[in-house]
């Protein structure tokens, strides 16, 4: 394929044209490919083996532990200015993606402790920091009793979990519920570095990487 291309008369014009964009394209998702991995081992995992336990109940409020603290560590770290950025104009923006989560945290939460939701915003609506920031940190107190709560017996305890947030009703047990949260606040967690990378800000996993393990 390379002597092709060297062979190739049209290569130096295609290729010159280009490769000053290119090499900024390349430059820019080198970076984030970065961003991205080097926090990866600093969400869920950022627990240690101290989540690797017998008990699945201790094992999911370690990790929920955890992410809820990467979680709001960043809405407090994203300054308020930068709420309503989006890296595309296709995405949503940071103010967004926190309503987003607090929505979230309130719909499963509630639905493992099999109880109504005691959310009553659409948060995703909302773009003040401050507002944002208060919301997301009740949301997570409120699964923080849940996960507390939850022992080995009632971690298996069967739960008919309702529709919401486009998925459909379903029979599951308590348990799956909160690992399914922890799950989904690791994923978003995960665009959210993104979002404080592009800004100049350093991710709270990252920041607490270096520091010891307690």
């Amino acid at each position: 394929m390379l002597d092709v291309l060297h062979r190739s008369p049209i290569r130096c014009a295609r290729f010159t044209n280009a490769g000053r964009f290119s090499a900024r394209f390349l430059g820019h998702m080198l970076a984030l490919t970065l961003a991205i991995s080097s926090t990866a081992s600093a969400q869920t995992t950022g627990a240690g083996y101290n989540a690797l336990t017998p008990s699945l109940a201790a094992n999911a409020k370690t990790m929920h532990a955890t992410i809820r603290k990467n979680l709001a560590d960043a809405a407090q770290a994203m300054p308020p200015d930068e709420y309503s950025f989006r890296p595309t104009p296709e995405v949503r923006t940071f103010a967004q993606l926190i309503g987003h989560v607090i929505n979230a945290n309130w719909f499963f939460c509630s639905q493992a402790k099999e109880d109504k939701s005691p959310a009553t915003t659409n948060y995703e609506q909302l773009t003040d920091k401050a507002a944002l920031v208060k919301a997301l940190n009740d949301s997570l107190a409120y699964c923080d009793d849940v996960y507390s709560a939850t022992t080995d017996a009632t971690f298996s305890r069967p739960v008919q979990m309702q529709g919401g947030l486009g998925l459909a009703a379903t029979s599951t047990v308590r348990g799956a519920i909160l690992m399914f949260n922890t799950t989904h606040n690791n994923e978003h967690y995960g665009n959210i570095v993104v979002y404080m990378r592009l800004k100049g800000h350093v991710p709270p996993s990252t920041a607490s990487a270096g520091q010891p393990r307690k």
